[in-house]
């Protein structure tokens, strides 16, 4: 859903990078689409000529000082593309890695695999000169901020993004991303109220930690460990979500509020949304209203850093056309916490997501989901 060069300075933006914002998770993989309808729609060169030049540029892969940009003749399956989300707060405080999603394209190009890895997954982060560290065992989230680092001056996230797909690539045994973005996710709402909101089926009651009713924070409570005051409310059944509630629903991730499976169920909704956002993104309401479906990508063109190894957006966005959200099977790996309580270090993944990182190596994923249905996100 998002491949371009991608970068963090404060230049134009394109439809892919303020569409990717929306969530740390799910706004990735709906920018990507959200572009191929407006590619299909505008055209090729009025979408390169009127967007490609806001796109956030940035060198997410560190190798393109070394001129690595391995650019083949066309884009071609397989694929896989690394999506992450970060929530950024001061521009001197190093980023983490909120959400960390993979879109593998199988060789046919006409659908795909979306899955999660959990941010508090532990692993061996390696060591990273650029950022004078030394490597060591963490939480995968963390790795974003350890290579963001450059002494002297604010943290970088596309070098922290070089360290985070290293890390990942070390898990998953992937040896190469074709493609990844950095979402900014501060500005999904824009994007989701461009969009005139977006309708979904909500799987349970969830209320809201962070804010009341009306969208305005809660309070504090004295002395902290917690809040006060009303919480908003999504109830089980359709919904239509406009920008602040969605990001705000795809964020809710404690048993107290109505997620029992934790952040796991974070990741299931945050997948759902991405569905029906996409969805929404295709509906005639957006792709028949010129204005509209402009001001999405106006909007979306505020928050991705993208790079395509030498591809755009819009070239992306061409090669994917054939896929649409009823052809993306989102995946939930099996984990669970290492430790309780006080004790809790993080999570782990149960050898059989190893199984399904080797099917994603050999292309033999159709057959592994045939075996392993349980695999499949639910998908209310």
């Amino acid at each position: 859903m998002l491949v371009a060069k991608a970068g963090t300075d404060g230049g134009k933006r394109s439809f892919w990078r303020g569409v990717p914002r929306w969530a740390r998770v799910c706004t990735a993989f709906g920018v990507v689409l959200m572009v191929l309808s407006g590619a299909v729609l505008v055209g090729y060169e009025a979408l390169l000529s009127r967007y490609e030049g806001a796109v956030g540029k940035g060198d997410l892969f560190g190798d393109e000082a070394a001129g690595a940009q391995e650019r083949k003749s066309d884009i071609k399956g397989p694929l896989n593309i690394l999506l992450v989300g970060i929530d950024p707060r001061k521009p001197e405080t190093p980023p983490l890695a909120d959400s960390i999603m993979i879109l593998h394209v199988p060789a046919g190009m006409d659908r795909g695999y979306l899955f999660s890895l959990p941010r508090d997954l532990r692993v061996d982060i390696p060591q990273f000169p650029k950022a004078n560290f030394p490597g060591r065992t963490d939480k995968l989230n963390a790795a974003m901020s350890f290579g963001s680092r450059v002494p002297g001056k604010n943290p970088d996230a596309a070098q922290g993004f070089e360290l985070l797909a290293k890390t990942v690539q070390q898990v998953t045994g992937i040896q190469r991303f074709d493609a990844g973005a950095i979402i900014n996710f501060t500005g999904f709402k824009k994007i989701v109220d461009a969009m005139g909101g977006v309708d979904m089926n909500i799987e349970r009651d969830v209320k809201s930690e962070h804010l009341q009713p009306d969208g305005t924070a809660r309070q504090l409570k004295p002395g902290g460990g917690g809040y006060l005051g009303p919480q908003a409310e999504y109830k089980k059944g359709n919904a239509h979500l406009n920008g602040w509630q969605a990001l705000d629903y795809v964020r809710q991730r404690y048993p107290k509020n109505g997620v029992p499976d934790a952040d796991y169920g974070r990741q299931r909704h945050q997948q759902q949304f991405i569905k029906a956002m996409v969805n929404q993104a295709f509906s005639a309401d957006v792709v028949t209203n010129p204005i509209k479906l402009d001001r999405v990508i106006r909007a979306a063109g505020q928050s991705l850093i993208f790079n395509g190894r030498g591809y755009s957006v819009v070239d992306f966005a061409i090669a994917l056309k054939g896929i649409r959200s009823d052809s993306i099977e989102t995946i939930k790996l099996p984990g669970g916490g290492i430790g309780t309580g006080s004790a809790y270090k993080g999570e782990r993944l149960l050898p059989t997501a190893q199984d399904f990182f080797t099917a994603i190596r050999t292309e033999q994923v159709d057959a592994f989901m045939l075996e392993h249905p349980d695999f499949k996100q639910k998908n209310s």
